[in-house]
């Protein structure tokens, strides 16, 4: 019996691997031309005499894009101009909205309420309200009571009719809500939202929120920008400015990243990736003088990058992480005079800590009120396996921050190294 020489078998084995390699680039390949038609790239310009959509309305905008969902996407572009926004635009799959930079300002309208008369039960469609007066048809509302008016218990929708006292709206009650436990119909909601969407992109505009008029609105069921059930987003150079409620919320996503973005002056979270949002990106952001927190993780934030951000004057925490929120890593930030601790691990069981993140490379800095004692970074809860290396961690006469690093005592296998702590103690272990 003949065998090759081993040499001649190893040509055959590498001709078969490029002949394979090169097959399967055929194969998947794009012919543009041959067996579909090339589209050119579909975009609708919206705002002034010579866009294609003239308003400077929230309705201008959803003519657009629902335009270009029929296309099978492409780009709504926003000229320089103020638009005025009585509900949520709702953006599809392979759509971009951008705008025109800082000339483009998206601006809530005045908030309205008004409460039920007759309870408003889970699965309804329609609400009877004690005064109508201040709601239109295409408008954003949220419903609730006492009993529920806070995370998921809050229905959003938009008004599909009036009559009378009656409202309809096209999103079923999420629960019952009773009219004697302060049922409340109000026109607070998001300003640009994406659910169940992915391939999206929103770019260079202004979201002005309008606080001072309109309820809050809380980061589970809206936001400035808001995304649910989405995956492969990207939002960039937006910048939201006095929204009553987050910033900037995505709620069970995959990949979303937010960058070169400003969350400033609003009365909820600057950026809240939260319920189960797997390999967000936070990068270049700002998030400053919000009301609560400047980044905060909410429940299983995991595989998540967070890196040269900026979170100052937060009346909270400069970032706060808790609930299964899991190896994550925080580079390159800077944080400072945030009211209380810089960096938070919130109280939870050992089976759903944040365990297993890591920050390297920050700047953590007077922190702390003179209400409060903070840590350049607290660990709470039963937080295990966290890594803290190559940061700045400092006091310099301001705020109260009075040691680097404060670990709860049920926390443990914390890694310090590398650090550079001037100011302040360097551990405290409670």
């Amino acid at each position: 019996m003949m065998y090759k020489p081993f040499f001649e078998i190893i040509a055959v084995l590498i001709f078969f691997f490029i002949s394979a390699e090169s097959l399967s680039g055929q194969a998947v390949s794009k012919v543009e031309g041959l067996v579909s038609p090339k589209y050119e790239e579909q975009v609708i310009t919206v705002g002034g005499p010579d866009a294609d959509i003239s308003g400077y309305t929230s309705d201008a905008i959803q003519i657009a894009v629902d335009a270009i969902k029929t296309r099978g996407g492409g780009t709504v572009k926003l000229n320089p101009g103020r638009f005025l926004i009585i509900a949520p635009v709702r953006i599809y799959s392979h759509t971009a909205l951008v705008g025109s930079g800082e000339k483009t300002i998206l601006h809530k309208c005045d908030g309205f309420r008004t409460n039920f008369i007759i309870d408003a039960d889970y699965g309804m469609l329609k609400a009877t309200v004690k005064d109508p007066s201040g709601f239109k048809v295409g408008m954003g509302i949220q419903l609730f009571d006492d009993a529920h008016k806070s995370g998921w218990d809050v229905t959003t929708a938009k008004i599909t009719a009036i009559d009378g006292q009656v409202l309809y709206f096209d999103n079923n009650t999420v629960n019952d809500y009773i009219a004697s436990k302060n049922g409340t119909i109000s026109n607070a909601c998001s300003i640009v939202e994406g659910v169940g969407v992915e391939d999206v992109r929103i770019a260079d505009l202004v979201v002005e929120g309008n606080k001072n008029t309109n309820d809050y609105i809380n980061g589970c069921r809206g936001g400035g920008i808001y995304f649910h059930k989405s995956r492969n987003c990207l939002v960039e150079g937006v910048k939201v400015n006095e929204f009553n409620g987050d910033s900037f919320s995505w709620q069970i996503t995959e990949n979303i990243t937010v960058k070169n973005c400003i969350a400033t002056y609003g009365d909820g979270l600057g950026f809240h990736p939260g319920t189960g949002s797997d390999c967000s990106i936070v990068e270049n952001c700002i998030s400053h003088h919000n009301k609560q927190d400047g980044i905060f993780l909410c429940w299983r934030v995991q595989n998540g990058i967070f890196k040269n951000n900026v979170c100052y004057a937060n009346g909270r925490f400069g970032i706060s992480i808790g609930h299964q929120d899991t190896d994550n890593l925080f580079i390159n930030n800077h944080i400072y005079e945030n009211e209380q601790h810089g960096i938070n691990f919130r109280r939870e069981t050992e089976h759903n800590s944040g365990h297993r993140n890591t920050f390297r490379n920050n700047i953590i800095e007077n922190n702390g009120s003179p209400t409060f004692k903070a840590y350049g970074i607290y660990i709470g809860g039963r937080t295990q396996d966290i890594i803290i290396e190559n940061n700045i961690i400092r006091s310099t006469g301001k705020g109260n921050q009075i040691a680097a690093v404060g670990i709860g005592k049920y926390s443990s296998r914390v890694v310090m190294k590398d650090n550079k702590i001037s100011g302040c103690e360097k551990l405290i272990n409670e």
